[in-house]
């Protein structure tokens, strides 16, 4: 029975190695390129979890630059941001809040680069969005009107229609087109709920106009 089994023992070893003789080669790749992938993902996946970290370390300090008021910080910090990190949604944050420090500031032409960058190159579309509105109102302030509207006239997610249309109201009537501008403040006053007080504001522009919506059936 012992040489019975050894017999069978060494079949089943002269099987294996025609199987490995075989098969082997493949299966080694299989294995290799199967190990790497898990390899370059947790690597992917572990490198993403520090640019998130290191981005969010630098949003912080984008936002106590904010609160002190220090603009240049804020300009510099965003500037390191969004070239080390680009991708990441706090670059978009840091873009928003850096424009916001330099327009309270009143430096205009430094407002607007962020708010640019934000527009060429977020991949969120409700940032693009608020970019573009901000960057409207900076641009009025430098009396650009045609490249404010200009901005308002691009592509906007559909809950911000009315916000768009109500800003693009502001424009025309700083450029005295008085009944086009009452054309976007109804528009903007129809696509608000009756509950806001944002509606109100919108409501009194147009009373400013002589464009009563007082017997408008969805008036407030």
């Amino acid at each position: 029975m012992a040489h019975h089994f050894d017999l069978e023992e060494q079949e089943q070893i002269a099987q294996f190695k025609h199987f490995w003789n075989t098969w082997g080669t493949p299966i080694s790749w299989v294995v290799i390129v199967v190990m790497g992938g898990l390899a370059a993902f947790n690597g992917y996946r572990y490198w993403q979890g520090r640019q998130a970290q290191q981005a969010v370390a630098m949003m912080d300090a984008v936002e106590q630059a904010a609160q002190a008021r220090d603009a240049d910080r804020v300009q510099q910090i965003f500037a390191d941001l969004r070239k080390d990190y680009p991708r990441t949604v706090q670059a978009s944050q840091a873009g928003l809040l850096s424009a916001q420090v330099l327009a309270d500031a009143q430096r205009w032409k430094d407002a607007q680069a962020p708010l640019r960058w934000i527009v060429d190159h977020a991949s969120d579309e409700g940032y693009v969005a608020l970019a573009r509105l901000r960057l409207a109102s900076v641009l009025v302030q430098e009396k650009a009107y045609d490249e404010a509207l200009a901005q308002l006239s691009a592509n906007f997610p559909a809950q911000f229609a009315a916000v768009v249309a109500d800003r693009k109201g502001d424009v025309l009537d700083l450029q005295g087109k008085k009944q086009e501008a009452i054309a976007q403040y109804r528009i903007a006053y129809d696509g608000l709920e009756p509950s806001l007080a944002y509606r109100r504001v919108v409501e009194a522009k147009l009373n400013a106009l002589g464009a009563d919506v007082s017997g408008k059936g969805n008036a407030a």
